[in-house]
């Protein structure tokens, strides 16, 4: 019987962006449609002055389309402002003084380059004359008065002088009782006495706002020129000034653009698209809300449908396959509490049969799925004495759980933390362990149908039964690849900082294969010998030096660890764990032994020999910015230190 083909379902966002990619093409065509310039004249208010080059309207016309100097802003009354540069100067020695203020335009003529504002602030003047200039205003003073220009002086008095020629007080120089006055230059000081007042400085022609602040009532306007850029000739012969395209502000002279007659008769016309693209826009966000309403359900259900396309496909390799409601049986409602993981809750529980098993369910469920399935998909595969065994899983609507053997002895991480894993383990057992550890290791690179790279071997993700066996557990970042693949590609760094090989924490070091799990068991195998603590305590500065490094320098001069040894015959063990760690952590990863010469190395009579200084070709590696290796170890000690 042939089942109906089912519609896919249409991804909602998808029809999103296509409406929005639509309207804004639209939109695009309306301007183009329309002629619209980007530097056409602009205005705040239909009765105020009209803005074009050089100035620029701030948000109506972008930067290119002014002079630099010469932007103008609206503000929320639909005023015209413009805050510019004053042009001052100290007299006496020609310094630009850096007075800046803010006005509202009131026309601009640029057929005789003059803007005429209304001063409603500025800057105070200096106490004292600078000693450097500041940045010239592009503006000067313009008078059509033709009044003085003598400018001003500015008085420092302790008293109240005579108020005649003058315009002062300056309020924000007053200090100690002492009171600034500004007098206009061209009057004598000898027509009047001036016994309480000393002499400041000159400044040349400024607006009577600086000094007594804006009047309630008619404002004197002050009338800026700009001498550059020159477009006045552009204006007398009726044309507009614009930039000249790649040069250094320079101008040119343009033909005003004119109106086209099919333009305005195309107004219309644009109107009604307008009111045709809102309809469409209005209708559209009513349809996004229809969307995003069930566009939560949609994702959920592609994500279950994922996950039941996976279990079905691997229901000939599959482990049993519990409901929620068996997961809470078996853990008796979640009572006894193992641990909690960053993916997780382990609960201990026991099978129908009695049999104690781990059960740990998902609570932080990342992207779609991706690290359960990859869990069941890998470690229900597999089974070896050396690899936790996966007892089942649980996959009931949006529920996840995975149920392992449960073995008795927790992590390898709870012995050797303490310091005292060899009093509690003994170093013959230890060196057991380690050769277990790399037995599993072995099997996943080289006894399964294809290669499963672990990438987060560390002491955690050690479990030890009942006999003290250990077991590889943990396969959620694990990646499988064929056997005849030798790189794999990833898209980012995965695993623990202090197990991570140099190629996995950046390409630039090298190609990741599965020699990087063999640096992850080297640096595992270094950490079970024990000697960080007396590491720490036997160096001066222990911040100065990489752990693994100060052990091949002790072993390479002849030294001791430092470590408690009760039985003579037990220090080969110690260094032949160290040596095959040493082995294991050379930097470049075809240096590196495979896990059969590990074991061959672990398990022999003969001590395996000192391998190759792995620092010092560390810090031969150069990644552009000085030496890679010491980059990589001190990122590694800084971390694995703040760790322990």
């Amino acid at each position: 019987m042939i089942k109906p083909r089912k519609n896919k379902a249409v991804d909602p966002y998808r029809l999103i962006i296509i409406f929005l990619i639509f309207l804004l093409s639209s939109v695009q065509l309306q301007k183009f449609a329309a002629g619209q310039d980007e530097c056409r004249p602009a205005s705040c208010h239909p009765s105020g002055p009209i803005v074009r080059f050089p100035f620029r309207l701030i948000g109506h016309q972008p930067q290119h389309c002014g002079y630099p100097g010469f932007d103008l802003s609206c503000n929320s009354t639909n005023s015209t402002e413009f805050d510019f540069q004053f042009p001052v100067r100290a007299s006496a020695r020609n310094i630009v003084l850096p007075i800046t203020a803010r006005a509202t335009v009131r026309e601009i003529d640029y057929r005789s380059q003059v803007i005429r504002v209304s001063v409603l602030n500025g800057s105070c003047l200096p106490n004292r004359v600078p000693d450097v200039n500041s940045t010239a205003s592009p503006f000067e003073m313009y008078d059509r008065y033709n009044r003085p220009s003598d400018g001003y002086t500015l008085f420092n008095c302790s008293g109240r002088p005579d108020s005649t020629y003058r315009s002062g007080p300056i309020n924000c120089l007053d200090h100690g009782g002492f009171h600034v006055y500004a007098y206009q230059s061209y009057f004598s000081v000898s027509d009047r006495p001036w016994p309480s007042c000393v002499k400041m400085y000159n400044i040349s022609y400024i607006s009577d706002v600086i000094f007594v602040g804006p009047p309630e009532f008619s404002v004197d306007d002050t009338q800026l020129h700009w001498p550059e850029p020159v477009c006045g000739d552009c204006e007398a012969n009726g044309r507009y000034c614009r930039l000249r395209n790649g040069t250094n502000n320079e101008t040119e002279c343009f033909e005003i653009p004119r109106e086209p007659e099919q333009r305005r008769k195309g107004l219309s016309k644009n109107i009604v698209i307008a009111i045709v693209i809102v309809v469409v826009f209005l209708t559209a966000l009513a349809l996004a809300a229809l969307i995003y309403i069930y566009s939560t359900k949609y994702k959920k259900q592609k994500y279950q449908r994922r996950i039941e396309q996976f279990l079905e496909d691997y229901k000939a390799l599959r482990p049993t396959r519990y409901t929620y409601s068996d997961i809470k049986r078996i853990t008796d409602g979640f009572k006894h509490k193992l641990g909690q993981g960053g993916y997780g809750t382990v609960f201990k529980g026991k099978l129908s049969t009695d049999i104690p098993v781990a059960v740990k369910v998902l609570n932080n469920i990342k992207g779609n799925g991706e690290e359960f399935v990859n869990e069941v998909g890998t470690i229900g595969k597999i089974h070896h004495v050396n690899v936790v065994r996966l007892v089942g899983y649980c996959a009931d609507g949006y529920r996840r759980a995975l149920v392992y053997e449960l073995l008795e002895n927790d992590s390898l991480e709870k012995y050797i933390s303490s310091g005292d894993q060899s009093s509690v383990l003994g170093w013959e057992k230890l060196r057991k362990i380690a050769i277990g550890i790399a037995k599993g290791i072995d099997y996943l690179h080289d006894g399964c149908n294809q290669r499963i790279l672990h990438f987060d071997i560390k002491p955690q993700n050690i479990l030890l039964d009942h006999n003290l066996n250990p077991k590889v557990a943990d396969f959620g970042l694990a990646k499988l690849c064929s056997k005849e693949q030798s790189v794999v590609t990833m898209t980012a760094a995965r695993g623990t900082i202090g197990y991570i090989a140099p190629e996995v924490f950046s390409r630039n070091f090298g190609k990741v294969s599965y020699k990087s799990d063999i640096y992850s068991f080297g640096m595992l195998l270094i950490d079970m010998v024990g000697g960080r603590k007396n590491f720490v305590g036997a160096t001066q500065d222990s911040s100065e030096i990489y752990f693994p490094e100060w052990m091949y320098n002790q072993l390479e001069k002849g030294e001791d660890i430092a470590i408690q040894i009760e039985r003579e015959e037990e220090n080969s063990i110690v260094k032949r764990l160290i040596i095959v760690g040493l082995w294991c952590i050379q930097w470049y990863p075809a240096d590196r032994p495979s896990t059969k010469v590990v074991i061959q190395m672990l398990e022999g009579e003969n001590m395996p020999i000192m391998p190759p200084n792995p620092f010092a070709a560390s810090k031969s590696v150069n990644t552009g910015s000085g030496s890679g290796g010491s980059l990589f170890y001190s990122v590694q000690t800084n971390l694995i230190s703040t760790s322990n």
